[in-house]
């Protein structure tokens, strides 16, 4: 079976979860060969927009063959997205890139704003594992918290304070007293990393997908490249490509 497939997919549903935050669900034979912490190349049906937009994978249905996008409008191409109706078809290529390992124990998927829809299917995948979900939001249009409750303990952070604790995921960490083997993360690089430090000084396994910083998503354009404690086999300096290595590491192997 191909590692990853290139198709037109249908859009089976579209939703607007909160301002600037929308969900498709697109059929695809994608969800066959996709798990936990990759994403999709979506591309424009405006042929002027050459590259596509890499987006996560939020949920997998591999039965009726579903996989969901949520996403923010952040320039033509997503605007683009967020216009679309049911019954359009855009092409779309993945599974892309490498997904979150396989584990036993306490897991703990912490998100923070777009970081969050990823850490929903991570939560659904770890199956035999006690899962708390740590997610942090602006203010109380916490698209994707119900969604959540079915998977994990949920624990809240806003920034104003508006539910949960008022703060970032690390304070929500420190009020509730979670305790866990394993932290998987997705959000913008400062909350990445300071829960990597945490990590380190809490003895804890942690893996970060570093998607934020992702530019075309299919190794392109070069725009995602971050140092790391390897040397890359092509290029023989100790740097990586997110898109293609990643955008799931070890927190330790990579310098954000």
């Amino acid at each position: 079976m191909a590692d990853k497939i290139k198709e037109k997919a249908r859009i089976e549903s579209i939703d607007c979860l909160a301002p600037g935050i929308y969900s498709i669900r697109f059929k695809t034979g994608i969800a066959k060969l996709a798990k936990a912490g990759q994403f999709i190349a979506v591309y424009s049906n405006d042929k002027s927009r050459m590259l596509p937009r890499p987006i996560s994978l939020c949920e997998i249905d591999r039965e009726n063959e579903i996989i969901r996008i949520v996403f923010r409008i952040a320039g033509a191409g997503t605007e683009e997205f967020s216009k679309a109706k049911v019954g359009d078809c855009y092409d779309i290529m993945g599974p892309l890139g490498n997904g979150f390992p396989e584990v036993k124990g306490i897991v703990t998927v912490i998100g923070g704003g777009i970081g969050i829809p990823p850490m929903l299917e991570a939560a659904k995948s770890l199956k035999g594992c006690k899962v708390n979900a740590v997610l942090g939001y602006r203010d109380n249009n916490e698209f994707l918290k119900e969604d959540f409750i079915n998977y994990a303990d949920v624990y809240i952070a806003t920034e104003d304070g508006s539910d949960g604790v008022k703060g970032n995921v690390l304070n929500a960490m420190d009020e509730y007293k979670i305790d866990t083997d394993y932290i998987f993360a997705c959000g913008p690089t400062p909350m990445l990393r300071a829960i990597k430090e945490y990590a380190k000084a809490h003895d804890i396994k942690c893996y970060i997908s570093l998607e934020e910083r992702m530019g075309c998503g299919i190794g392109a354009c070069l725009a995602c490249v971050c140092k790391t404690k390897n040397i890359d086999s092509h290029s023989n300096v100790n740097n990586t490509r997110i898109c293609k290595e990643g955008p799931v590491f070890a927190a330790e192997e990579v310098e954000i």
